[in-house]
């Protein structure tokens, strides 16, 4: 079958997550990026599609436009753009029919969710959320044995997501959107902790009705989250935490998950990915590898690490595949409720946080 033509929005020079999500669409080939709208600068996205060799659009809104109109125009767009430049393009390319393939988190705000799940509603294409920690195999096989009753009934969840790089005031590229409310939304809050939400979810396969959280600007002067500690009620009586943190001098990308049921318990850290450690209630520890994954994500023999490009990759190929037809795939990639129930729970940590970390519901 022939690769499907892709587009991208953002990720132009310099930008660190479009090399990501263009390295991950072409490791299977069943993409072939053809068009970008990759900068809101006129010259530097021109100058980025004639170094990627494709086409190139001084806007996403005429991309999308020109590209719907063609017969060999892209059928699937990448947007990896900051956070409040989802929803337009979304929309603009949820209405042209073509698939959606959106990096997290959903939006910047509750109305440009809304606008992408309105936009969804009416279109025939399909919506992606790359969160792309669920993707590696170790965490698919965690879900697995949640699913099959190996932990029995879950009781507590623990996800963390620890980061130092914005310990100090920063000022790059990066961090600059990131700490800015109009871009971000969110701080650390949305940034990494829909990481640790999304995590948390997809492996229970549940979500928690309430939360009581404490929402810090660590750094003086910073006027966006950059530490976040979430206690989390589960309608099944279940109890869990989210820690999640910029400012964790000394910590370089430090997500884990912990679950604990009346029968067993898994613990998963993305510093030792290829391992998943389960605790039977009267045995002992046995160490999980890649050897034992049954969901078929692992691309190289075990033993060769995968990591943090192959999740990503994973998920293009299985987006490529459900865009084909196979259904089978579809409740392991992240999509539109998994990008609203992470926007849920940012404006209920924000809500609670601003009340001195009542206990708030997290409304869908």
């Amino acid at each position: 079958m022939k690769p499907i033509r892709l587009g991208m929005v953002g990720g132009g020079s310099g930008a660190f997550i479009g090399a990501i999500h263009r390295i991950a669409a072409r490791m299977d080939g069943r993409f072939d990026l053809v068009a970008g709208a990759l900068s809101s600068d006129p010259t530097r996205a021109a100058s980025s599609a004639a170094d990627l060799g494709i086409r190139g659009y001084t806007s996403f809104a005429e991309m999308a436009r020109l590209e719907a109109a063609r017969d060999d125009g892209i059928e699937a767009v990448a947007i990896v753009t900051p956070n409040h430049m989802h929803a337009a393009p979304a929309v603009a390319f949820l209405n042209a029919g073509i698939h959606v393939i959106c990096d997290k988190p959903l939006s910047a705000t509750a109305e440009q969710a809304r606008q992408i799940a309105d936009a969804a509603a009416e279109s025939p294409a399909r919506f992606f959320l790359t969160h792309n920690y669920s993707a590696l195999p170790m965490v698919r096989e965690a879900r697995a044995l949640v699913a099959e009753g190996a932990l029995g009934q879950v009781r507590l969840v623990h996800a963390e997501y620890l980061q130092g790089w914005l310990s100090d005031e920063v000022h790059n590229k990066q961090a600059d959107w990131r700490t800015d409310p109009a871009q971000a939304g969110a701080g650390a809050l949305g940034d990494i902790g829909t990481h640790a939400w999304q995590l948390a979810e997809f492996v229970t396969g549940q979500t928690p009705s309430h939360v009581s959280a404490d929402l810090s600007s660590v750094v003086p002067g910073r006027p966006i989250d950059d530490d976040a500690r979430v206690a989390l009620r589960y309608a099944s009586g279940a109890k869990g935490g989210i820690w999640a943190s910029q400012v964790a001098l000394g910590m370089e990308n430090g997500l884990s998950l912990r679950v604990f049921g009346d029968r067993g318990a898994l613990d998963w850290r993305l510093s030792d990915s290829e391992r998943l450690i389960f605790t039977p209630k009267d045995g002992p520890a046995q160490i999980l590898t890649r050897a034992q994954d049954r969901s078929g994500s692992f691309r190289t023999p075990p033993g060769h690490p995968e990591g943090y490009l192959e999740g990503f990759a994973n998920l293009y190929l299985d987006i490529a595949e459900i865009i084909r037809g196979d259904a089978a795939r579809v409740d392991r990639v992240p999509g539109l409720a998994a990008g609203l129930s992470g926007m849920a729970f940012i404006a209920a940590a924000k809500a609670s946080s601003a009340q001195d970390g009542v206990w708030t519901e997290v409304q869908p």
